[in-house]
């Protein structure tokens, strides 16, 4: 069964979740804390991680950053817990390497629904052959799947797991225009409008990564009523933000 490692300082949500994930067929470690959690993260291996980002001794951005950094632990799905929801707290916990974001209270379905997405992209063999054996270039663009890097030019700039999905989709239609539901399909696995507004802050991180002014981008163009499309050889900066 795949295994699962909670991480929230609340015993209330903490028994909730260890409940229903188990009848859910999942089998469940937790942690109190973000020290201990780190620890556990480290010393065992898990399909997924539930983090809460309000705890003490360590913050669950601090625990996501410093997973993000391992080798052991860098690849492995994410989902931040938080009572904040404004965009400001969705882009630190992006940025911080989660790969999806939930705001309290949430129901278990959303979270199952959610959980059951970002395992099945991490462990579908055909999946991980086809990014790991495939170095995708573009233009001054050049995608590396084993280190999560993406190239442009002579700078190497480190991604996100979800950004280089997101990049990763967007380099197999080099200047075509990729609709927001082709993306989510691609990247999460299922669609919904909430979704909609966590891919556009996902977009605007990666923007802020690879643009040299993320208010014009040249390289990741917004398609208006569409969605994105990647213009990696694009001499000038376009208007459309």
């Amino acid at each position: 069964m795949p295994r699962v490692l909670i991480v929230d300082d609340d015993p209330e949500i903490m028994d909730w979740l260890y409940l229903d994930l188990q009848l859910s067929g999942y089998t469940v470690d937790y942690a109190t804390d973000g020290y201990v959690g780190l620890q556990k993260a480290q010393q065992e291996k898990y399909d997924c991680i539930i983090l809460d980002v309000m705890m003490p001794r360590i913050d669950g951005f601090q625990v996501c950053s410093q997973l993000r950094q391992q080798a052991s632990t860098k690849e492995v799905p994410i989902i931040l817990l938080t009572a904040k929801g404004t965009l400001e707290d969705k882009i630190v916990g992006f940025n911080s390497g989660a790969d999806d974001y939930l705001v309290k209270p949430f129901d278990i379905q959303e979270l199952l629904v959610r959980l059951r997405a970002l395992m099945r992209r991490s462990s579908n063999p055909e999946d991980n052959e086809k990014p790991s054996s495939e170095n995708l270039s573009a233009g001054d663009l050049r995608l590396s799947p084993e280190s999560l890097e993406v190239q442009i030019k002579d700078k190497i700039i480190k991604l996100t797991p979800t950004e280089f999905e997101i990049l990763y989709c967007l380099m197999q239609h080099v200047n075509q225009a990729v609709s927001l539901s082709t993306i989510l399909d691609e990247v999460w696995g299922y669609e919904a409008d909430e979704d909609v507004r966590m891919l556009r802050v996902h977009i605007g991180g990666l923007r802020q990564k690879i643009e040299e002014n993320h208010k014009k981008p040249k390289y990741l163009q917004t398609v208006t009523n569409v969605g994105y499309k990647l213009v990696p050889w694009a001499e000038k900066p376009s208007s459309v933000v």
